[in-house]
């Protein structure tokens, strides 16, 4: 079979997934932290500019978090489909996501944009800075369907064993982000409203040449009209899938929203700023380690449909070895560096210095993410949809947020916003990451057993 991840060496096959994937990640994120970097240090207005982006970074994360409900939902069911060798259930589960991907954007565009001057102020604008959030995100949103279209039919590119053809995906869009900017920003002097703009342009054009690949030549499965009939059965399978993905990015959402509106009350715009220099940098940062367990899931996905345990145990073992490897070299940087960081996002002397004092709070223990990372992709690969579920509730809902309203009430001011991130990733991390090896790994066959039962690691029978 062309593509088949139960041949080679396993982490070969996962590095293949992941190298392009991170390489397509990074351009992606380019879509939003050049924005930013551009955004930052316009003349006068940065700081205020940037405070306006933080507050329109819930209802963004919100968009993402519909992404993954339908995107990486589909994308493991798709996985274990073609290690079956069930084509056709393979191009449905395509089709479904297609539509859900589709009309769910419209429904969200709506939405968003009817309602979100009430929403930014609920997330703690001020008169002034809410100028400034609703002048990019009044544009933003009509690039819903295309970023939602580009970002969710990536992972069934890479999950046919297309890396590079995922990563121009996001590399064309990018690339045309990087050159729109300046035009827009400076030369036309559009300020956010241009960087909106430039974003929309190059979304609706990764949307463009994701969808053609699903209609052309290269494609193992393709997007067909019978395919795109609602199908409640599969539709609920996708759904529940990716209700962990959802509910990561949902309560990172909620997380943003009740950050921005404490940072508000207890420092003022300037600090809502410097979370969102600061939550640039985890994006940067996160960016290998979730190339990695994104690239680890096809591949674990895929030998777990083809019955090939033994090579399920090394995925896991690698994915987790290397990105703790990582995570701990990158703690290490952002203690050395912090001030160098935060002026790469903005000019102002009094931002980079609150911005590297709450840098070095926020990174803390930052190598526990790793463990919440593999932990978290193993559940989802694998199909352990309450466990995956469970530990993105935990992290975010039930750790952070509490100490996000209580920290800075008991006297750490708005230092207790940023503390109340590592505690979490050490908490939520130890707690993933042990359960995984305890009722998942440890239940896996140690020998690939061609013509055996897949063993029940999740809460239904597979």
């Amino acid at each position: 079979m062309k593509n088949d991840f139960s041949q080679g060496a396993v982490w070969k096959n996962i590095l293949a997934q992941s190298v392009p994937l991170l390489f397509a990640q990074l351009i992606q994120l380019l879509y939003n932290v050049v924005d930013r970097i551009y955004i930052g240090h316009l003349p006068d207005i940065g700081d205020m500019a940037l405070t306006g982006i933080g507050l329109a970074f819930p209802l963004t994360t919100f968009i993402a978090a519909f992404t993954n409900l339908f995107g990486q939902g589909g994308t493991p069911l798709f996985s274990i489909a073609r290690g079956a060798g069930e084509d056709k259930r393979a191009e449905k589960i395509l089709g479904q996501s297609f539509m859900l991907l589709t009309a769910s954007s419209i429904i969200i565009f709506a939405l968003c944009f009817s309602f979100r001057k009430p929403v930014l102020y609920l997330f703690g604008a001020s008169d002034e800075s809410y100028a400034y959030a609703d002048s990019y995100l009044k544009i933003y949103l009509f690039g819903t369907t295309f970023s939602m279209l580009s970002t969710g039919l990536n992972g069934f590119i890479n999950a046919q064993g297309f890396p590079k053809t995922g990563m121009l995906t996001i590399f064309i869009g990018a690339a045309m982000n990087l050159v729109l900017d300046p035009v827009f920003i400076f030369a036309f002097n559009m300020g956010i409203e241009g960087a909106a703009i430039a974003t929309v342009i190059s979304q609706a054009v990764s949307a463009a040449w994701a969808v053609s690949f699903f209609f052309g030549k290269r494609t193992l499965y393709h997007i067909r009209k019978a395919t795109l009939i609602p199908d409640f059965k599969l539709i609920k399978s996708i759904t529940a899938l990716g209700l962990s993905g959802f509910i990561v990015q949902g309560t990172n959402c909620m997380v943003q929203a009740v950050c921005t509106r404490t940072l508000r009350e207890f420092g003022g715009d300037l600090y809502v700023g410097v979370m969102t220099v600061i939550n640039s940098v985890r994006e940067i940062f996160n960016l290998p380690v979730q190339s990695l367990t994104g690239g680890s899931q096809p591949v674990i996905g895929y030998n777990y449909g083809a019955k090939k345990y033994a090579r399920v145990r090394k995925a896991i073992i690698f994915m987790a070895a290397v990105g703790i490897a990582y995570t701990v070299a990158a703690w290490a940087v952002v203690l050395a560096f912090p001030h160098i960081i935060v002026s790469v996002f903005t000019s102002d002397a009094e931002m980079v210095e609150i911005g590297s004092h709450a840098l070095g709070i926020y990174f803390f223990g930052f190598c526990f993410m790793a463990l919440q990372f593999t932990g978290q992709s193993s559940f989802t690969a694998l199909r352990c949809t309450k466990r995956a579920i469970f530990f993105s509730l935990l992290r975010k809902a039930i750790i952070v947020v509490p100490l996000t309203l209580l920290l800075p009430r008991m006297g750490f001011g708005a230092d207790g916003v940023f503390l109340a991130e590592p505690i979490s990733n050490v908490l939520g991390g130890l707690a993933c990451f042990i359960t995984m090896l305890l009722t998942l790994y440890r239940k896996l066959p140690k020998e690939d057993v061609p013509d055996g039962e897949i063993p029940k690691l999740s809460e239904k029978k597979t």
